[in-house]
């Protein structure tokens, strides 16, 4: 017999039926992903932060997913242009960067902090045993920024600068070196090799420098490990949006919406693995849309402008 109950029961049956359809198509065209971090620290320690987590994804997803650890963030956006990276973790101004130079990247997440907000800084790192109080105290000395594309580590620290009226930081300091990573811009500093360093810092227990006094990276003379009261702000940018998780844009729908339910399961469903990724600094994942880095993307076209009027 026929009735109601019995029609929405094969209903139900058939869009369970299409579903798993639907993902065992892309497993079929997807067997392997790839999940691809740019090194804020070190390369080991980047592999020990995320193996658990990319563990977890591929349980979670039904597909191995392998971490790659990109060597800057212009290998992440052409990773993703080349459709080789199918999930990034970006930096605020390389995800513009992507946007900027036609990447087909979709943000879904970004990190919450542990006091539940969702942005950081950009700051100007000294060491505190230095005269210098501020950027006035620094023409002809050295500075030491991250990456061309990092957003606390170049774009916002020119912006900065440009709003003190420093439009040409290569003109007015005695050297701007870019060193690669968050970590070794502090210890460029700690060692002496800059006078000032840019870096991200969302408060006095998260951020690079927090991290890297924790493991006792940073050393004084004598071999001594270095305390927070060695480092100095003397100056901190506007609040600056997380940085973006973001897949391709032409990943099928279906595995688009399991990768961003594993990322806000993860916390609870996988704790032990969160907290080894976060190391107790972040809360969660938020989700987000491509749109929420709008403003960024008006930052890197104003950082353009002024390379340009430079060059010229």
């Amino acid at each position: 017999m026929i009735n109601r109950r019995s029609i929405l029961l094969a209903a139900a049956a058939l869009a369970v039926t299409a579903s798993a359809a639907s993902a065992q198509d892309w497993k079929s065209k997807y067997p392997e992903l790839t999940f691809a971090v740019v090194p804020a620290e070190n390369a080991s320690g980047v592999t020990e932060r995320w193996t658990p987590f990319v563990h977890y994804l591929s349980n979670e997803l039904g597909v191995k997913v392998n971490l790659r650890i990109a060597n800057d963030y212009a290998a992440v956006i052409e990773g993703q242009r080349s459709g080789n990276i199918h999930i990034a973790s970006y930096g605020s101004a390389s995800f513009a960067r992507a946007r900027l130079t036609g990447v087909k990247t979709d943000a879904f997440a970004n990190d919450i902090n542990a006091d539940g907000s969702t942005g950081y800084y950009s700051v100007f790192f000294v060491n505190a045993k230095s005269p210098y109080k501020s950027v006035d105290d620094l023409k002809g000395k050295n500075l030491g920024l991250v990456d061309p594309n990092s957003t606390s580590g170049n774009n916002v620290p020119r912006f900065e600068l440009d709003k003190m009226g420093i439009s040409d930081a290569d003109g007015y300091f005695g050297k701007v070196v870019f060193t690669g990573s968050h970590e070794n811009a502090l210890l460029a500093l700690a060692q002496g090799t800059v006078d000032v360093a840019a870096n991200q810092w969302t408060n006095d227990d998260d951020s690079t420098l927090a991290q890297m006094l924790h493991k006792g990276m940073l050393k004084n003379a004598d071999g001594s490990a270095m305390k927070k009261e060695d480092f100095r702000i003397i100056h901190k940018s506007a609040p600056i949006i997380n940085g973006p998780y973001a897949y391709n844009s032409d990943l099928p729908d279906d595995l688009k919406a399991a990768i961003a339910k594993a990322f806000t399961d993860a916390p609870t469903k996988e704790k032990a693995a969160f907290d080894k990724l976060s190391d107790g600094q972040k809360k969660g994942f938020h989700p987000a849309t491509t749109k929420d880095w709008d403003a960024t993307v008006d930052l890197i076209k104003f950082v353009d402008a002024l390379r340009k009027k430079k060059a010229s």
